[in-house]
């Protein structure tokens, strides 16, 4: 059996979450993927993966391993594109990491328009409150929203850049003491989002002050989910730190209010990302092309309902 076939069955297993998703994907009998499985097992001489009948589970080796062929089969595919030129037109599978509301609402349907004008490319998008891995994940391009840290990745600055803002109902904020500075929060129940601080919020230095300002709780409800931590608040359960645009609608509708507003750190910036390498290859190229000016556009218009926002 070929190794590198059996490395593509592995990253598709791992990607799919079974063996079954895999054989569909791969468009081969769930037996044939569960031989190139043992093949890999055997030859690297350890148990890759823990399976049953519905689920996978990478074991120590397994993790190290799947890493490993990611990046061996990136670079196969570098190489396969690189020695057919710009002749090369966009194939493959494009697989893309965004924050879920913003992968959802804006980048999915340029995706598809994208997909409409390149039929041999196919997408895997992932909406993850998370950074991925680039490279270790196998993720051709990401969303990322905030300041990036020095790293050998390329990014395309999309502007639009995004607020901060602290936000709880009418109905709340009429029955608990006033918030003037971010200290009074101390004061309040806060509904903590995973990406936000679970513990602290931070915010601007006080007048005539260059230390920033951290306020400690201790949380009232803690979720992972940006829409679980925004109906929270509209119903008046607390105070919640999110993406302006993720509550750009509940405040002009007056579900909530934004308050602290000139305690709020300057608004982040928004980038396209890819790994080193990965845009000479015509899919990952032609996608950055085409989304870029759309990006922009979308991001732009978010940010300024942002600045009109009280």
């Amino acid at each position: 059996m070929d190794r590198i076939d059996a490395m593509k069955v592995f990253v598709t297993a791992i990607d799919e979450g079974s063996l079954a998703g895999a054989a569909r994907r791969l468009k081969r009998s769930p037996t044939a993927v569960s031989r190139a499985l043992s093949f890999l097992e055997a030859h690297v001489g350890a148990e890759l993966l823990h399976r049953t009948t519905r689920t996978l589970k990478l074991s120590e080796a397994g993790q190290r391993y799947a890493t490993a062929c990611r990046r061996v089969l990136i670079d196969l595919e570098e190489a396969d594109m690189l020695a057919g030129g710009e002749r090369s037109a966009p194939r493959g599978t494009l697989t893309i990491s965004v924050p879920p509301i913003i992968g959802d609402e804006v980048m999915r349907p340029i995706l598809d328009d994208f997909l409409d004008v390149h039929p041999a490319v196919s997408a895997r998008l992932l909406l993850l409150d998370r950074f991925v891995n680039l490279v270790d994940e196998g993720v051709d391009i990401a969303l990322r929203i905030g300041h990036l840290a020095d790293s050998s990745h390329i990014s395309t600055r999309l502007g639009g850049d995004v607020r901060r803002v602290v936000v709880a109902s009418p109905r709340y904020l009429a029955n608990h003491p006033v918030i003037e500075v971010p200290a009074d929060l101390t004061k309040h129940q806060i509904i903590a989002f995973t990406n936000f601080g679970l513990d602290s919020w931070n915010f601007t230095p006080a007048e005539n002050s260059t230390i920033p300002r951290t306020v400690h709780f201790t949380p009232r409800l803690i979720v992972n989910s940006v829409r679980a931590a925004a109906a929270s608040a509209v119903a008046g359960r607390g105070l919640a730190r999110l993406y302006s645009y993720h509550v750009a609608e509940h405040v002009k509708d007056g579900r909530l209010k934004i308050v602290l507003a000139d305690a709020e750190h300057p608004p982040l910036p928004v980038h396209l990302l890819a790994p080193q390498g990965r845009m000479s290859v015509p899919k990952v190229r032609a996608f950055v092309d085409f989304a870029t000016p759309r990006l922009r556009s979308e991001f732009a218009r978010l940010a300024a309902e942002a600045g009109t926002l009280p």
